[in-house]
Order: structure tokens, then sequence, then C-alpha cells
């Protein structure tokens, strides 16, 4: 991550309060990946709604390690040399789906750079396996941007995921300071192509909101995603891990993503789901769902 200054953590608005994690889904989920070492991005990147979905017997798998090779300035997880990836990591993950009793999977990972396909062939293999063990189980992927190699996109369509997903994360003008490494065409340019070689498989990307960006700069990239193709959009509040984050510069009022969300419908998105706490994965399955019977 890029050198940023500490700067103190804005106090939190009431509408971003969240109960605090219990139950017996959430109990078992937790207890089960620390019995069989999997990485889960709801406890990695610190996210806001690990409470309400793993009470819900829902969560999302990181696979690759737990170590990223790039710095975004927005991110908590670790960045430094990544280990070899676990052969046995996507039957590990597959039995956790089975015996878990998953109806809609869904499986991110850290950047890999210092692999030759970014660790496609890894997704890949995770979905025929999380298929095998889990008939039945719908599969959504959260990929990084295989450093825009096209044959290592094509490796993981052909695995055949219910839905394939990259967020851009936020507005082009915010990459050099937020997301170093990354590139906002080649990300838009890696959804269109997924676009152009599996036209069944639905298209999924996100941003997260309160980084300086302006409503014009949001609307232009909800635009940017339509004519790549991309039918699925989540829209959240960024909220900064630490002090040496990225800044938050404002919290974004229900209210406005609110406004947001019928923006995006507007534009001819199948689903978009926008709030405060709102994350990638959050409802996953009823998204799915939704771009399974869309409207557009």
């Amino acid at each position: 991550m890029q050198e940023i200054m500490k700067h103190p953590i804005k106090k939190k608005p009431d509408w971003l309060k969240v109960r605090f994690p219990g139950g017996p889904n959430y109990v078992r989920i937790d207890r089960y990946h620390r019995e069989q070492g999997l990485h889960s991005v709801c406890r990695s990147a610190a996210c806001p709604n690990q409470g309400e979905c793993w009470s819900r017997g829902t969560a999302t798998f990181m696979i690759l390690g737990d170590r990223c090779t790039r710095n975004c300035a927005f991110c908590n997880v670790v960045s430094c040399a990544p280990l070899p990836p676990d052969p046995q990591e996507p039957r590990r993950v597959a039995k956790a789906v089975a015996e878990l009793g998953l109806r809609h999977a869904v499986v991110t990972s850290v950047t890999r750079d210092d692999l030759a396909d970014g660790g496609a062939a890894h997704f890949a293999g995770l979905t025929e396996a999380i298929r095998a063990a889990a008939c039945g189980c719908k599969v959504e992927l959260l990929i990084p941007d295989l450093q825009g190699d096209r044959q290592a996109l094509a490796t993981i369509l052909a695995a055949g995921p219910d839905i394939l997903g990259h967020n851009l994360e936020t507005v082009p003008r915010l990459y050099p300071a937020v997301r170093q490494g990354a590139s906002y065409e080649r990300s838009l340019r890696l959804l269109a192509d997924a676009r152009e070689l599996a036209p069944h498989i639905p298209t999924k990307s996100g941003l997260m909101l309160g980084m300086e960006e302006t409503r014009p700069e949001v609307l232009a990239v909800m635009k940017d995603l339509r004519r790549a193709g991309c039918a699925l959009l989540t829209l959240g509040q960024y909220l900064a891990p630490s002090s040496r984050h990225h800044p938050v510069t404002r919290f974004v009022p229900p209210a406005e993503f609110d406004e947001l969300r019928e923006e995006g419908v507007r534009l001819g998105f199948t689903h978009v789901e926008a709030g405060p706490l709102v994350r990638s994965s959050y409802h996953a399955e009823e998204q799915f769902e939704e771009a399974l019977h869309g409207r557009g």
C-alpha cells in the first residue's frame, strides 16, 4: 500500500452501525473456517456484513492464500510475497461448501501477479470441484484483473461459473491513489471480454463510495459498465480499515444510494444492490435469482 499519513477515523453515522456477530450459524461457520484452515474474505477484508451473512449460513471464500501482490490503499488484506498455491485448496473449499450446505457459493481471491495465469487454473479447478461435491450449488466467482490475459479469462469461463464478477472499486480519477497496479480500462475490458466469450454468464461489478468521487463520475462509471455488458452492480460505503488506509471523505446517506439504485435500473442493470453496508457478495443469491429472471 502506498504511504498514507495517519488520519482520524470519522465517527460512523447511525445507519452504519451493525450488530455484533453471533448466532448458531455464525459460530458454526466461524469454527469450520478455523478447523479447516480456510480463508474467508469476510474476516480478511473486515466486511461489515460478516455477522448478518454468517448468521444466515452464507460466506465468501478467499482462495490462493491471504497475501496479495498489490498494495491497494483501501484494502485490509496483507500485501507481501505470497506462498505457492495449495493444490489441495479446491478440494477443501468444495468439501466445505458441501458440508455447510451452501446453495450459492461466492469465491474470490487475492491478486496473484506472481502467477503466469493470475490464478485462473485454480479458479477453474475450484469451480469444477464445487460442481462435483455440491450438485445444485450456484458458483459465483469474483476474480482479479488477470493482468488483462484474455486466455486466462477464457480458462475460468470454460469451467462454467454461474456469475463472473470483477470490481472496478472506484472512479478512474482515483485509481492512481487508490488502486496502484490496476487499470480502469483493463478492468472494463475484462468485463467486456467475459461478455463476448460467454454471453450466457452474467457479469457483475461493484463500487465503493465515499472516497472523493463525484456523482457525475459514478454515473459515468455505471454507463461504462453497461456498455461493457455488465448485468449486476453493487454500490456500498467505503470504510477505512485503519488510520493508515485511504481516508473516508464522506458517509453517503441511504437516500443517495436509493437514487443511484434507481438510476442503475434505468440504465438497464438487471439488479442493483445499493446501500451503506452493501458489498460484492451481499445478498448474492438474491442477486443471481433476479439476474436469472432479469428485467434488462
